[in-house]
């Protein structure tokens, strides 16, 4: 079973030092993944927090940016943080397999993102 899923953003995530980086991978969410931001304060006062946290926890790598935090999520571009949202959709509850089929960075077809 595949656990991991690689991806290019984009647009990608430019870091302090003007440094581009456009790929990254990103794992299967446990349930810790959602429970686990629910006691956070800053989803209690917003709760699409929630998903800024979620990712930050998901997303393993970010070209070569160390560690992904809130912040580096907080810090994408509209585009790639709707991107990273639609491939956790398509990793968790769809079937990932449509990824295999799609060019680095693509949009994903809209059927693909749905949750129903």
């Amino acid at each position: 079973m595949r656990t991991e899923f690689p991806f290019t953003l984009p647009k990608g995530f430019v870091d302090e030092n003007g440094t581009l980086h456009r790929t990254g991978i990103m794992r299967l969410a446990c349930a810790r993944d959602e429970i686990e931001p629910l006691r956070d304060g800053r989803v209690k006062e917003n709760e699409a927090y929630a998903t800024v946290i979620v990712l930050s926890r998901v997303v393993t790598e970010l070209g070569t940016v160390q560690r992904v935090t809130t912040k580096t999520i907080e810090s994408l571009f509209v585009s790639d943080f709707g991107y990273l949202q639609d491939l956790y959709r398509i990793i968790n509850f769809q079937d990932p397999s449509i990824l295999d089929a799609l060019e680095p960075g693509a949009p994903f077809p809209t059927a693909s993102v749905e949750v129903g």
